[in-house]
């Protein structure tokens, strides 16, 4: 892609989920998540009336007098956008591959939390960490994300949630708003996943294509695996095989739905021919 279709690209998504930000989540992202975290400030002599749940322990010890803990609430805050770019998120068999929604998604998230003045990152990966923006403030900072996120070629078509989930954790020291984006088909995650979601507020985005749930009866057919390229020859016809891939796929959505929900993240199921707008919005309600 030349830089001129880049840069209509980006303005055409810019156009549209900018107007969503604008007049859709705006509000609501706000309402959501606005002041949730609360920050430590100081420490300071325990006065009459102060919360003895407050109390630090160790100054206390320290001092031989009480001391309390000082909060205040985070009025900017720090939203990360963590993007599967694997392989299997180039597939699309009816309005749009699934790695076009989750661009237009993490754009309208981007811009919305633009409007609260709040920092945005970015980190793009497959079974490696293919990049990572570090969150900033800004119009500009958000079009280069959706740059990158439209152009951005990985080194690996493999899938590692793990390796990425453990990134972010050691890349962000202070509480952050992450929405993991992906079509989250594979597994192993679940401890990682335990301890990111006591430390941040994350929300998985799970984007699928309808034909993905179910391989219908064509006979023989060859298929590719778009993250190893291994072909293959399939038999369809087989009541077996179709049984067999079925309960697989349900067993991975099964297993994502589980692992976020234990860990007391959100989660968000929306189809490439679905809208994704509904989808967000009854999340941010339910969530307000």
């Amino acid at each position: 892609m030349n830089t001129k279709d880049l840069l209509k690209k980006v303005r055409k998504i810019e156009i549209k989920t900018r107007r969503l930000s604008d007049h859709v989540f705006g509000g609501e992202y706000h309402s959501t998540f606005k002041g949730r975290g609360m920050t430590f400030s100081e420490v300071r002599q325990y006065q009459f009336g102060d919360d003895v749940r407050s109390i630090d322990w160790n100054v206390t010890a320290r001092y031989n007098e009480p001391f309390v803990k000082i909060f205040e609430e985070e009025r900017e805050l720090t939203m990360v956008l963590m993007v599967d770019i694997s392989g299997s998120e180039f597939f699309g068999t009816n309005q749009a591959f699934k790695k076009d929604i989750i661009i237009e998604i993490s754009a309208t998230l981007a811009f919305s939390a633009t409007q609260n003045n709040d920092k945005i990152g970015l980190l793009l990966f497959s079974d490696e960490i293919e990049l990572f923006i570090p969150p900033k403030k800004g119009r500009l900072h958000v079009l280069r994300i959706i740059r990158e996120l439209i152009e951005f070629k990985p080194q690996s078509k493999k899938t590692d949630i793990t390796k990425a989930l453990k990134y972010l954790s050691n890349m962000l020291k202070k509480k952050a708003i992450v929405f993991v984006l992906s079509d989250f088909m594979t597994d192993g995650y679940e401890q990682t996943m335990k301890i990111v979601g006591k430390k941040h507020d994350v929300t998985g985005i799970r984007v699928y294509d309808e034909k993905e749930e179910a391989i219908p009866n064509l006979g023989m057919v060859q298929m590719q695996d778009e993250e190893t390229g291994e072909l293959l020859l399939v038999n369809t016809g087989s009541k077996t095989v179709r049984v067999n891939y079925a309960k697989h796929y349900n067993e991975r959505v099964n297993y994502f739905e589980n692992t976020f929900r234990r860990s007391g993240s959100g989660v968000i199921h929306t189809r490439t021919d679905e809208s994704y707008v509904k989808k967000l919005l009854g999340y941010f309600k339910r969530r307000a």
